[in-house]
């Protein structure tokens, strides 16, 4: 098995996390501020700079209002 990180696959995931923030209308800041985190914890998984686990992955999508399984799904192909 490849590895995931900057994959096209792990591309398409980060693409469809800054597309979901971007049509909710938030910014990083306000994303990280619903998260409790910084600013740049956002810029750096949405940079590929960094990974989310499960569990952050889950409270990102939390955070976007977003059905987590819907992005899982699209990522099996």
């Amino acid at each position: 098995m490849p590895k995931s990180l900057r994959s096209p696959r792990h591309q398409r995931f980060l693409t469809q996390l800054i597309s979901l923030r971007k049509v909710k209308g938030l910014t990083q800041a306000q994303v990280a501020e619903k998260l409790g985190r910084p600013q740049s914890f956002v810029a750096k998984y949405e940079g590929g700079e960094r990974r989310l686990d499960i569990i952050e992955f889950l409270d990102v999508t939390a955070a976007l209002d977003a059905d987590p399984c819907e992005i899982l799904l699209s990522l099996r192909t």
